[in-house]
Order: C-alpha cells, then sequence, then structure tokens
C-alpha cells in the first residue's frame, strides 16, 4: 500500500513537470521578445527541475542517485538566475530600441 502511495505521488510529480516542461516550451515559441522567452525558459528549468527530480526520488526512493540529482537541482538553482541576469543585461545593453518596445529601467539610478 505504501509503495503503491509513493509510485502515484512520484508520477504525479513527474506529470506535473512534464506540463510545466510543454507550457515553457509553448511560451518560448510564442512570446515575441527575448526578455519573455527568457523567462520562460528558466520558469521550466526551475520548476520544472525541482517536480521532475521530487518524483524520481519518490520512485527510487532515499539513495545515492536522489541525493545527486537533488544536487543538480541546487546547482541549477544557484547558476541558472545568474547567467540569466547576466543575459538579459547583455540584452537591453546591446539592443539599441530595446526601449520601443519594452519598459526598461536604467541601472545606474539603483545602484
Amino acid at each position: 500500500m505504501i509503495r503503491f502511495l509513493t509510485d502515484l505521488i512520484g508520477v504525479i510529480l513527474i506529470s506535473s513537470s512534464m506540463f510545466v516542461f510543454a507550457s515553457s516550451v509553448l511560451g518560448i515559441y510564442r512570446f515575441r521578445y527575448v526578455l519573455n522567452r527568457m523567462h520562460s525558459a528558466a520558469l521550466c528549468e526551475t520548476l520544472g527541475m525541482m517536480l521532475l527530480v521530487s518524483g524520481l526520488t519518490f520512485l527510487l526512493g532515499i539513495s545515492w542517485h536522489s541525493a545527486k540529482m537533488i544536487l543538480i537541482v541546487v546547482f541549477l538553482w544557484m547558476a541558472s538566475p545568474v547567467a540569466s541576469h547576466l543575459i538579459a543585461r547583455a540584452e537591453v545593453l546591446t539592443h539599441a530600441h530595446i526601449a520601443d518596445e519594452l519598459e526598461v529601467v536604467d541601472d545606474e539610478r539603483h545602484i
């Protein structure tokens, strides 16, 4: 009975992660601007991976494999926001007409 419940929770979490991945892919193709696409991809990377690893941990049980997967997700949570921020900042600084399309806040005032 317990094994059935853990398998059910694992399948629900993995199915939820697949929904997040699918909606993120739809957002990447549907959004027009690079910054909106990056936001959609970042959500996929953080929430989708957390749900996927949680589901796999429920299916596999607590082991070294699940600990390694959790460490990978923690590394992604630390590295992804920094990389996304730097790429978005480079896009804002190099795209000459971005202020015509989007509202851009001047970073120099907030330092």
